[in-house]
């Protein structure tokens, strides 16, 4: 026998040796502390393995238990799933329940847990996850990156760094239609602009002209790919005098403004550009008919911080003519209800408005009470997400293009990182206990000092990378727009 081959025998079977399997197991009625918390969620057919710890675990074996199929893997303290073997499992039990069983050696003993279920959901979740890696600061920006991950493995690219674009400043990404073949984010400083993708060509504008404040800061795409709306904001951060609050931030001045992307025009509206009233977070809905954007009064800042607080409304756009409404509409009143909304998106089915609230203010990753609320637009209810919400910040949230999921961001845990979750929407429109995007190493938030910053779906591949980023931004001059 080839002694390579002999070697590599005796080694498997030396590893396998190394992991203790089960012996004189005891059942137990307490929950099996997997990290992350994958306990009882729904998940979709097409995501990469739910990889999972147990911390403190002398040795475990965990089985995933289908309608006909399992898969059993064994370890010390982690479950780390063959992705070949788990996408089949999954592909069978579409619109099924799986049953997750653990055993593990604690302290000596072998324990059987009780058994943890996770429902297939018949609906896939888009493909893709861009997000910009950041420092959860409020000084640090110098190394920022942002990032497109592969939802169905572990595949991760950098789509723009700005170590290599002489360390501006890098605002989140933004998808069309939650398509990679449209999408934009701004460079700051010199030499940069607002990156605009088309099918992999990339434009850099200017999006500013004499009548904004600003230039483009918050945006959405016109489902056509022609318009795309923005807020032009000043933004100002302050340190809070209470002991329980690190940072605040708020507009000094913010209007709102729509940016023909063929005609290289901003076009703008006396009903948004009141400079009494401070408009942000624009959003167009499902169709284009709408764009639905956040509105408080002005008021001394940063004295009366506490008193601004943010209305959720609504402006018809013409997108023949490229016109705005000519009168608002009020959806949620700040003034009669408790608390400031932030950040609506729109369904792509047309459905919901997907938003946040918190006690006041409009910076709401840094407002722990910060919750989602789903708004119902064809009778104006609106809910409380209750079985996503944590003691910790949820927001920054994006749908997928079936309408069925969403991703957002969450400081839930340690208060301090950001994360992507995602979870699922049924047909009642209730949505679901979410779970954290996955990761091939089920320690890897433990040892990354990152905050995941807007996470938004795409169901393709964007077709640039950093490399690409770099060479516009060195070599094209920035469109200007009047």
């Amino acid at each position: 026998m080839n002694k390579s081959y002999l070697f590599l025998i005796c080694l498997m079977a030396g590893l396998t040796a190394c992991t203790p399997r089960p012996q004189k197991v005891t059942k137990v009625t307490e929950a099996a502390p997997v990290w992350p918390d994958y306990t009882d969620i729904t998940i979709p057919y097409n995501i990469a393995p739910l990889n999972f710890m147990i911390e403190g675990a002398e040795g475990m074996q965990v089985t995933i238990c289908g309608d006909t199929d399992s898969l059993q893997v064994s370890g010390r303290n982690k479950a780390c799933f063959p992705t070949s073997k788990w996408r089949k499992l999954l592909q069978k039990q579409k619109g099924k329940t799986m049953r997750v069983r653990i055993t593990a050696r604690m302290e000596g003993r072998w324990l059987a847990y009780p058994d943890i279920r996770w429902q297939v959901a018949e609906e896939h979740i888009d493909s893709y996850l861009s997000y910009r890696l950041i420092e959860p600061g409020y000084e640090v920006w110098n190394e920022l990156q942002l990032c497109e991950r592969n939802l169905e493995n572990f595949d991760e690219k950098v789509i723009a760094d700005n170590r290599l674009t002489g360390g501006n400043c890098m605002n989140c990404h933004t998808y069309g239609g939650q398509s990679g073949q449209l999408s934009m984010f701004h460079l700051r400083g010199k030499g940069g602009g607002t990156l605009l993708n088309r099918n992999g060509e990339l434009r850099k504008l200017n999006l500013k002209n004499d009548s904004m404040v600003s230039a483009a800061v918050y945006g959405d795409f016109h489902p056509s790919g022609r318009y795309a709306v923005f807020s032009s904001n000043i933004i100002i951060p302050a340190f809070h005098a209470q002991g329980s609050k690190r940072l605040e931030v708020y507009d000094t001045a913010s209007d709102l403004t729509v940016a023909d992307l063929e005609q290289n025009r901003m076009l703008l509206s006396p009903l948004t550009s009141n400079k009494k009233v401070l408009e942000t977070f624009p959003t167009f809905s499902a169709d284009g008919k709408w764009i639905y954007y956040c509105s408080a009064p002005q008021t001394a800042l940063p004295d009366s911080i506490g008193k601004l607080r943010y209305s959720l409304c609504r402006i018809g756009f013409d997108t023949k003519s490229g016109k705005w409404g000519e009168h608002a509409d009020t959806l949620w009143n700040a003034r009669t209800r408790k608390g400031s909304v932030c950040f609506p998106k729109a369904s792509p089915d047309g459905k919901y408005l997907l938003l946040t609230i918190a006690d006041y203010g409009t910076f709401p990753i840094w407002h722990q009470e910060t919750d989602l609320y789903m708004l119902e637009l064809a009778t104006g209810t609106i809910e409380a997400c209750k079985e996503v919400n944590s003691d910790r910040s949820d927001t920054y949230h994006s749908w997928s293009s079936n309408s069925r999921w969403f991703a957002f961001a969450s400081k839930r845990g340690d208060g301090q990182y950001g994360k992507p979750y995602f979870a699922y929407v049924d047909k009642e429109g209730k949505a679901h206990k979410p779970f954290v995007l996955p990761q091939k190493d089920p320690e890897h938030y433990f040892f990354t000092f990152k905050s995941y910053n807007i996470p938004e779906l795409s169901d393709s591949p964007l077709p640039f990378d950093a490399i690409k980023v770099k060479q516009v931004y060195e070599q094209v001059a920035a469109e200007p727009f009047k």
